[in-house]
């Protein structure tokens, strides 16, 4: 009889700290979606998570910190930045999943905590932060297409992240016209209008 070699040990993907983690995540959308973020504490989230409020402390330190990570990860998540190989579809698909994002609660709830200015200068700089980095995520996709020669070198990439998404920002939390199926598509068209300089 030949002797075997012993089974590799088979370790569980992520562990405690990784469901710890998107447990507090998950409260913190959830209360930032109910109560709104002025009344988001995290008291309030660690007793929805279901941990200790010490380990929320430990891991994030401060309210906004723990705020600004929970943004990231949810329109991470929600809004993902496409790669299909052209800038229209590449606008049309990520104007696509930002309306998506922006009819559920979650996306909502963030969309209206990152328009509102406040007199925290801590919240005011993970509002910045947040929107920084959607703007280099994002980029990713006029910078594609500058390198391959579908938009012009001198495209101004916040100007045309701003002017696709805008529209849709707008009516999602105004609320005062609905978000037409082919709206991606017809900003996406418009976009490219304006950046190619046409007619």
């Amino acid at each position: 009889m030949t002797e075997q070699e012993p089974e590799p040990i088979r370790r569980r993907p992520g562990g405690r700290a990784a469901r710890v983690r998107q447990a507090v995540l998950t409260a913190a959308m959830e209360v930032l979606a109910e109560e709104g973020v002025a009344r988001l504490s995290i008291a309030a989230v660690a007793a929805r998570a279901g941990v200790n409020e010490t380990t929320v402390y430990r891991r994030w330190g401060t309210r906004e910190k723990l705020v600004l990570d929970a943004m990231l990860a949810g329109s991470d998540e929600g809004i993902p930045v496409p790669d299909t190989g052209a800038v229209r579809t590449d606008l049309a698909a990520f104007a696509r999943a930002l309306a998506d994002y922006l009819a559920t609660p979650t996306g909502r709830a963030v969309a209206r905590a990152a328009a509102l200015s406040s007199d925290d200068p801590g919240l005011a700089e993970a509002w910045q932060t947040f929107w920084q980095s959607r703007l280099d995520q994002a980029g990713a996709i006029v910078n594609r297409a500058v390198e391959r020669g579908e938009l012009p070198p001198e495209t101004e990439t916040a100007l045309a992240l701003e002017l696709l998404c805008s529209p849709i920002q707008t009516r999602a939390l105004l609320g005062h016209r609905p978000i037409e199926p082919d709206l991606p598509e017809r900003l996406a068209d418009l976009v490219l209008d304006g950046l190619e300089g046409k007619d």
